[in-house]
């Protein structure tokens, strides 16, 4: 015991020794480490000139459909879309057993089902609620293959997904967005499965309806409602949603929900039942872009501007002067590196193209590759900017390891003929807010497929550049 209390006495003297040994030079390293680095400010100018896409990654949160005139271009826009269907967890607990159902059966011995539907939910829409519009729905002959990447310019009808054996489900929709979107709730369109007399499936079978194909197909072969890909691969692969009259609306569709509903006792009660099959961003929803890109690029020659346009319409490159920025400071730290994009207050009708809530900034050679990927904002080589009415900009706070990650590229030979080249596109933004940390992180970006156009100050790439980029160096302090 003395020989232990001896050994720690000896431990904490050694610890207060070292202790005085580094004290006189402790208020040294907190004072004067900040003497040894000079901060050193400097703006150079950048340049940048509009650019017309061709097409976007297909997918997004929301789909669109409709058709509108662009007053910039004088041409229109038309969207349509396609959705899965998904199956909910709950379907085995929900529905009754099938000894228990009181439906009448067709002729073919099929328990028939009293109803079938599409709804189709909007999250918002543009233009006049009391114009007429119509749309077309199409069964999908097979699931848009798993892995593949659909871009907005894919035509869904020369890639075979629509079935065409004279037994499809083709069914018009006219509509008006009247009392759909309010306040308080949304009301959809809906559009009656059942409207078809006699449906036929892929097999070659006979039923009364479509509605009566789910339902036999849910008792007869459970295994399909497993999960949604079983179900999207054996009983329903999907719909396509064709905008095919009506100009000056465009609809942000909230999700679809197909429906079957039938009979059964409960609990020695008749009661009506229904399952529901709804289309959410979890299944594959695809947008499908038709606009004039003669006219695209007729506005991306305005060289007094650039725009940021969509649905994949016209993208701003920027050319960053990263040779200018690294020159002669080598062997400095670059801490921030800020650019400010002014937004023109313009004529064209903003009620319909309003300003990006965000745009983002990638390098040129990761513009498709980023989406492909699922990649999120990570302020190292891709950057978020959001919209602010106040000073009517978009500011990328600090770019610096983009600086200098492109400028090591060059250095060390992996740079691309663009490698000094980014992009600012319009997106759509998914975040989560934690209620513990009190913030708010982003969970999930796509191209934007709506109605958007903003136009920016042009950059010359010369000093005295409306558009800079404002950089600060540490340096370190010569003895």
């Amino acid at each position: 015991m003395k020989i232990r209390m001896m050994l720690v006495a000896a431990i904490m003297y050694l610890g207060l020794t070292a202790c005085d040994d580094t004290t006189d030079t402790l208020g040294d390293s907190l004072t004067h480490t900040a003497d040894k680095f000079e901060l050193i400010t400097d703006t150079f100018g950048v340049t940048t000139k509009s650019m017309t896409v061709d097409s976007v990654l297909a997918s997004s949160m929301f789909p669109y459909i409709g058709n509108v005139k662009d007053t910039e271009t004088g041409s229109y826009v038309k969207s349509s879309f396609s959705s899965q269907l998904s199956v909910l967890q709950t379907i085995f607990y929900a529905s009754p057993k099938e000894d228990s159902l009181m439906c009448e059966k067709d002729e073919w011995g099929n328990y028939i089902a009293d109803k079938c539907y599409i709804g189709i939910y909007f999250n918002s829409f543009k233009g006049d609620t009391l114009n007429p519009l119509k749309l077309k729905l199409y069964e999908l002959a097979k699931p848009l293959d798993e892995g593949v990447k659909y871009y907005s310019n894919y035509d869904i009808v020369k890639g075979g997904y629509l079935r065409d054996d004279g037994h499809e489900i083709k069914l018009a929709k006219s509509y008006t967005y009247e009392g759909l979107v309010t306040k308080d709730s949304m009301r959809p369109i809906i559009i009656d499965l059942n409207k078809e007399q006699v449906y036929v499936d892929r097999s070659g079978n006979k039923y009364k309806n479509y509605g009566t194909y789910l339902l036999t197909s849910f008792y007869k072969h459970p295994e399909y409602f497993t999960s949604s890909y079983n179900f999207i691969n054996n009983v329903c692969p999907g719909f396509y949603f064709e905008h095919t009259n009506g100009i000056g609306n465009m609809g942000e569709v909230a999700f679809v929900n197909m429906a079957v509903g039938f009979k059964a006792l409960r609990s020695d009660t008749l009661s009506a039942v229904e399952i529901t099959f709804p289309g959410t961003e979890e299944v594959m929803q695809t947008t499908f872009i038709d606009n004039d890109k003669e006219k695209m690029q007729e506005l991306a020659n305005d060289e007094t501007c650039t725009y940021v346009k969509s649905p994949s319409g016209i993208f701003t490159e920027m050319t960053l002067p990263i040779e200018d920025i690294k020159r002669g400071h080598e062997n400095d730290t670059i801490s921030s590196a800020k650019i400010i994009i002014p937004r023109y207050n313009y004529t064209s009708d903003e009620t319909m193209f309003a300003a990006p809530s965000y745009i983002l900034m990638l390098p040129k050679d990761s513009l498709y590759s980023f989406f492909e990927e699922k990649n999120v904002p990570d302020s190292k080589s891709s950057y978020l900017a959001s919209y602010s009415s106040t000073n009517n900009t978009y500011t990328f706070n600090n770019i610096s390891d983009l600086v200098n990650k492109l400028w090591q590229n060059k250095e060390n030979g992996k740079g691309s003929k663009d490698w000094n080249k980014v992009v600012l596109l319009p997106v759509s933004v998914s975040t989560n807010s934690s209620t513990q940390s009190s913030t708010t992180s982003v969970t999930n970006v796509t191209n934007e497929m709506g109605l958007k156009s903003t136009k920016l100050v042009r950059g010359d790439g010369t000093k005295n550049s409306r558009l800079k980029i404002s950089v600060i160096y540490n340096k370190f302090r010569k003895e």
